[in-house]
């Protein structure tokens, strides 16, 4: 046996294909470095299954995929094949040659295979390790082994003679036995603990068993019962339909006695009806002529009381003395008189006359109107007792209409009874061929089902440790969190005044122009605390106010209180000299010997208003590390003031320093900002860490409640399985009683069915007289 090739495509160095064939001895591999010779023994480790990546010289096993050059894309995968001759049958397998093939993505995903097939990491191991070759054994020597070969302990040098000697191999096959025998115990373990359950279980399922025999004859009786009650309501039904027959027999009569008394009374209706228009016309001209002649009478007796008057004048005795006229003109006016007044009396005769007569014809059509109005209500009536008749017949239209409904619904309840009974014989012959199917199934299902279990607990010991650890963190970042509270109290706390400005701070309302402590108007860069609360000195723990007006105010309330002396940083100033102007210019910075020194307000950012006022405070004074450079930049230039990252100040004419004192309010308004941060984070993480515990305990909950419905699912199973038998003569005897209840109830439909056609014709017949009688 003895390799025979090696092809590389995409592996390292190699981008394009390459064939390195070997011929039986030593073959020898020479190029300068860097030309890619430990890649080829790379190569063959790494085909051969080796999975570790600094063992082939990189950092991830990604590494091996050729990454590309200026002139040539990296590829998108490695392939490495090793070709061996087997014409001894060194390695068991029934080939004269084997090809391995590793395949790597740069996705991470990998295949190996042996002679084009597809196969796993472990045959590749077992395959190359029956014949003393493979990743773990010392057959590719690299650098830096030999010498860990040469000064080995016993225990190494038995671990190469062991693999020398085949014994590796062994070793593990051994190992792999006893993890199927550990393996194999715990199932013997579970398949006691179920038949001791089982035998628990044995008597429950015979109790159940005869619990079950019992439903089954009383469903029977339940069934035959519920039969018995639909034959007596058919017998009642059946007479109630005759009897409804009955009746709409007679009804039928009473039906057509109306309909004929109806037909008459229509027909006077229209004779009246038309006698009435004919009258009604003489009516209004009789009326007018009596209208006529009353007004006649009027004229008629006026006239008459005119010529009284005149007679009686005419006739009156004559005066002693008489004056006037002429006697014969007034024997002609009296002969005038006379003859108007026999004109007067024949007229009124025959006014008389005519007014008798009229008088004579109103009375008799008012009769007639009377005797006209009286038929009208004779026929109104008749025209009432029509319609009533004509309700009744519609009523008893759909009385016979509900009694065929009612009927059909009989019907209708009847046939799905019998189709209830069918489907459920259909039903019961179904569930015992599933069933019958069911009970070869049964075992494969169990074991299908016991391995899901056991899987299930094993996520469920995965979830309660994931849960575990989720609340160990939470409670320790609970703990952090609550620790940076208290620190975060006790530095605020450390804030508050109890001098002058606290009273101040305390009088907000009494006075006007105070923007608050300086501390919390200044924001330092982090690292610079100390150096600046130095150059500031008393300003750092002074309060700002708006402008002198507002300091003198809050002087003179702490003179009225008595409350102490406080120190004011004044706003509103004009902008003091810049950073290049007054001394500064003339008299340039020197480097240090180490940093460039940096004029403090660079490091100091407040509102827009303050800013003039913190120039002219921090005005030529510069940072810097040591005091040395502190000394050296104010020998060279006396008119900068010098401070350090330890606080000391040194200038030309003042210096104040030492070791560290109290801590000034910047740095503890620096150490207030910094914990409020790190609490805001924490308290962040604390709810990030909630969630996640919320999250595993409700996937340990899923867990636990999909072991305990495999669990139930295996009990069921096992009850299942005790419980067939049982029930597959249950449907038996159920699909037999289904179809007999299906024959019963189709017999009962076919007869209901006749009584409803009878019952629906009689129903057209009296709505056929309902239409007639309407028309």
């Amino acid at each position: 046996m003895h390799l025979k090739a090696l092809t590389l495509r995409g592996f390292k160095s190699f981008a394009s294909a390459t064939t390195l064939r070997f011929e039986p001895g030593i073959t020898c591999v020479v190029g300068p470095n860097g030309s890619g010779k430990s890649n080829v023994v790379d190569a063959l480790s790494w085909v051969m299954g080796e999975q570790g990546a600094k063992s082939l010289r990189g950092g991830k096993m990604e590494d091996v995929i050729f990454a590309g050059t200026t002139g040539r894309p990296p590829l998108g995968r490695a392939e490495v094949s090793l070709t061996i001759d087997n014409s001894d049958g060194a390695l068991p397998i029934e080939y004269a040659e084997v090809t391995i093939t590793r395949i790597m993505f740069r996705n991470g995903g990998s295949e190996y295979q042996i002679n084009g097939d597809t196969c796993r990491l472990l045959d590749i191991q077992e395959l190359l390790s029956d014949s003393g070759i493979g990743r773990e054994m010392h057959v590719i020597v690299g650098q830096g082994q030999l010498d860990s070969v040469l000064h080995a302990d016993p225990m190494g040098r038995r671990a190469f003679i062991e693999e020398a000697a085949g014994v590796l191999k062994h070793r593990r096959r051994k190992e792999k036995a006893l993890r199927k025998l550990d393996a194999m115990q715990a199932n013997l373990a579970r398949v006691q603990d179920l038949t001791d359950e089982l035998r628990r279980q044995l008597k429950p399922l015979g109790r159940q068993a005869a619990v079950a025999r019992r439903a089954a004859v009383i469903q029977a009786d339940l069934r035959d019962a519920r039969l018995r009650l639909l034959a007596d309501d058919l017998v009642r039904l059946r007479g109630a339909l005759n009897a409804e027959i009955a009746d709409e027999a007679a009804l039928k009569e009473r039906k057509e006695a109306a309909e004929q008394e109806l037909r008459k009374a229509l027909h006077r209706e229209s004779l009246l009806e038309e006698e009435v228009r004919q009258l009604t016309p003489r009516l209004q001209r009789a009326q007018q002529t009596w209208y006529e002649l009353s007004q006649l009478a009027e004229r008629v007796r006026g006239t008459i009381s005119l010529a009284d008057a005149r007679v009686k004048s005419a006739t009156a005795a004559p005066t002693e003395e008489r004056r006037g006229r002429d006697p014969e003109d007034l024997e002609r006016e009296a002969a005038r008189v006379r003859e108007q007044e026999a004109e007067l009396e024949a007229a009124l005769e025959a006014a008389r006359h005519a007014l008798d007569d009229t008088v004579a014809h109103r009375a008799e059509l008012e009769r007639e109107l009377a005797a006209e109005e009286r038929r009208l209500k004779d026929v109104a009536r008749a025209i009432a007792d029509r319609r009533e008749g004509l309700a009744r017949l519609n009523g008893q239209v759909g009385a016979a209409r509900s009694r065929a409904a009612a009927a059909q619904a009989e019907i209708d309840r009847l046939a799905l009874a019998r189709d209830e009974a069918r489907e459920r014989a259909v039903r019961a012959q179904e569930e015992y061929e599933a069933l019958k199917a069911e009970v070869d199934g049964l075992d494969a299902d169990d074991t299908d089902l016991a391995e899901r279990h056991r899987a299930a607990r094993e996520r469920l010991a995965e979830a309660e440790t994931a849960l575990t650890e989720a609340r160990r963190a939470v409670t320790t970042t609970e703990r952090r969190r609550a620790a940076t509270q208290a620190r975060h109290e006790a530095l605020a706390l450390g804030l508050r005044r109890k001098d002058g400005t606290g009273i101040l701070l305390d009088s907000t309302a009494h006075l006007t122009g105070l923007l608050g402590p300086a501390a919390e108007l200044l924001t330092v860069t982090p690292g610079y605390e100390i150096p600046l609360a130095a150059a500031f000195g008393a300003a750092a723990d002074a309060l700002a106010v708006t402008n002198p007006t507002s300091a003198a105010d809050a002087l003179r309330l702490l003179h009225k209180q008595d409350g102490g002396r406080a120190a004011l940083l004044i706003a509103g100033l004009e902008d003091a000299p810049q950073r290049g102007a007054g001394n500064c210019a003339s008299h340039p910075i020197a480097p240090a010997p180490d940093d460039e020194p940096i004029l403090a307000e660079k490091y100091v950012r407040a509102p827009s208003e303050l800013m003039p006022t913190i120039r002219r405070l921090l005005h030529n004074i510069v940072v810097v590390d040591t005091l040395d450079a502190a000394e050296d930049l104010v020998r060279s230039h006396p008119h900068l003031t010098a401070v350090t990252a330890e606080g000391d100040l040194l200038a030309a004419h003042f210096a104040h320093g030492g070791s560290a004192g109290a801590p000034s309010l910047l740095e503890v308004q620096a150490s207030v900002d910094e914990a409020a941060a790190e609490l805001a984070e924490l308290s962040v993480r604390c709810a990030e860490l909630a969630e996640a515990e919320n999250t595993a305990t409700e996937r340990r909950t899923e867990a636990a409640a999909l072991v305990e419905e495999l669990g139930e699912r295996r009990r069921a199973a096992d009850r299942e399985k005790s419980t067939v038998a049982q029930q597959l003569g249950r449907l038996a005897g159920e699909a037999r009683a289904a179809a007999g209840e299906a024959e019963r109830s189709a017999a009962a439909a076919a007869r209901a069915q006749d009584a409803l056609e009878g019952a629906v014709q009689e129903a057209e017949e009296l709505a056929e007289r309902l239409a007639v009688a309407e028309e």
